[in-house]
């Protein structure tokens, strides 16, 4: 059936490769749980900051009013600070419950990415190891 006869230093070098992408596929999987945890932190973060930013805006558009006693609104800049601390809070609650879906937009990209990346990596190592069997 033309079964074709590997040689002792053959077979050693595929079970060495077999090895490898074992190994391999095992921190990907270890691996992985960390990397997912990350991503949805990172994007959580992202919503947050986007949203505080977005609701100083507003907070600020919102606080001036037109013809009003702009001497009466000036407290040397306390409350401010603690507005801005007050939206920032509110912000990072607002992501943290879930948001207005811009995290799980964001963290689904980034997903799509690593797992592109993942499939480039595993086809350019076995394109490289069956280059290499030749």
């Amino acid at each position: 059936m033309g079964a074709t006869i590997l040689s002792p230093g053959a077979l050693a070098a595929q079970a060495n490769l077999q090895q490898a992408r074992e190994d391999q596929m095992l921190q990907h999987l270890r691996s992985a749980p960390s990397d997912d945890a990350k991503i949805e932190k990172g994007a959580k973060e992202f919503e947050a900051i986007l949203l505080s930013n977005w609701l100083q805006q507003a907070e600020q558009s919102f606080a001036t009013v037109p013809g009003a006693d702009s001497d009466s609104d000036q407290d040397s800049g306390q409350g401010d600070q603690m507005m801005s601390l007050g939206v920032q809070s509110l912000a990072q609650d607002i992501a943290r419950s879930g948001g207005i879906g811009i995290a799980k937009m964001v963290a689904k990209a980034m997903h799509a990415a690593e797992d592109k990346q993942v499939k480039q990596e595993t086809a350019a190592n076995q394109t490289g190891s069956a280059t290499g069997q030749k």
